[in-house]
């Protein structure tokens, strides 16, 4: 991007921090275990890498997986991940690569999105059904919306799951028990879903290139557009949720969820310049940072108050198509549609 073109070697952060691997498929995911013992990185070819965030260099442990393509993956509650294939699989990746089939859909099912709690509360879409587990794996729910699930999400205190489909979402309470959900309309398809970390809004992006977002206690719309592509990713700042971070265009675009906003407001825009379109956002769970990577493989840090940015990773690679933090912010992971995956260590000196 602009502001990094003086800098000589932008892969310094991943060369002395870090390491990577080409590991030979899509990344679909990367994230980290809820105790920050493992990086868990899920590919396309159904395949599930771990590796130690302490000793990134360390030698990588591959898992065979599913049977299939990998088509999500989340931190589980604890240590360990989940991950669902289009083998119908709803798996659970213990940090040391034991693996255990939470339920079994079938062949012709496909585990599109996964979510967790750190309650134990999971959830997995298959079809038009939200699928929700306990914490001793026991389904608890099977909610059906009118559509296909485009993306699924727990609140922050576990108590309401929301789902994106088509012509808008709906939440539902998990512990209600005529399971009615709340519908928040608007016309055409919702994917990806998210709650706000105060749980006052839930945000979907849309097949067409915008983000749609409900403030829930008076289920005011708010529509976020003109980007010049889909939107992949967005990502809420730490804390109270201040911003929320998108993909979709040639910069990281933030959206001010205080204050008002995001309604009437116009974005901030960051880390721009090139023409180059954003692919992941990730925010710091701590600290108003952003972690992004670009169509061209760059993968950098952006802080949104000073507008500071510091490369990770270079360019060259493919599309930076999966991106995480650690829970306390000191490690970052990533990986590209050409299955090249690196894991960096922020807390060194």
């Amino acid at each position: 991007m602009s502001e990094t073109d003086n800098l000589e070697d932008a892969d310094y952060i991943l060369r002395t921090r870090g390491a990577g691997h080409e590991l030979g498929a899509w990344a679909i995911g990367a994230a980290f275990s809820a105790d920050g013992r493992a990086a868990g990185f899920a590919l396309g070819d159904g395949t599930v890498h771990l590796a130690d965030p302490k000793a990134p260099e360390a030698a990588w442990r591959r898992l065979e997986a599913h049977d299939g393509a990998c088509l999500s993956m989340v931190a589980d509650a604890g240590s360990g991940f989940l991950s669902g294939g289009d083998d119908g699989k709803l798996l659970r990746i213990a940090a040391d690569g034991t693996t255990s089939t939470l339920a079994d859909f079938g062949m012709m099912k496909w585990v599109e999105h996964v979510a967790s709690h750190p309650s134990g509360l999971r959830a997995a879409t298959v079809g038009k059904v939200v699928h929700v587990f306990g914490k001793d794996g026991a389904k608890l729910k099977a909610l059906t919306h009118p559509s296909s699930v485009g993306g699924v999400a727990f609140d922050a205190k576990g108590k309401r799951v929301a789902a994106g489909h088509y012509n808008g979402a709906s939440v539902w309470f998990v512990n209600s028990k005529d399971d009615n959900p709340k519908l928040l309309p608007w016309k055409g398809s919702h994917q990806a879903t998210a709650f706000s970390p105060d749980g006052t809004h839930v945000v979907t992006s849309m097949q067409e290139n915008a983000l749609h977002g409900w403030r829930l206690t008076d289920q005011q719309d708010m529509r976020m557009s003109g980007y010049p592509s889909k939107i992949k990713s967005f990502s809420f700042t730490g804390g109270k949720g201040r911003w929320l971070a998108t993909a979709g265009a040639d910069c990281i675009v933030l959206w001010p969820f205080f204050a008002g906003g995001p309604m009437g407001k116009p974005p901030l825009e960051l880390a721009g310049g090139d023409g180059v379109l954003c692919t992941q956002v990730s925010c710091h769970p701590q600290h108003e940072v952003v972690a992004a990577g670009f169509a061209d493989g760059l993968v950098l840090m952006a802080e949104i108050g000073s507008g500071k940015i510091v490369p990770v990773a270079a360019p060259g690679r493919g599309p930076v198509s999966a991106l995480a933090w650690s829970p306390t912010g000191t490690h970052l992971a990533f990986g590209t549609e050409t299955g090249f995956c690196g894991l960096v260590d922020l807390s060194r000196r």
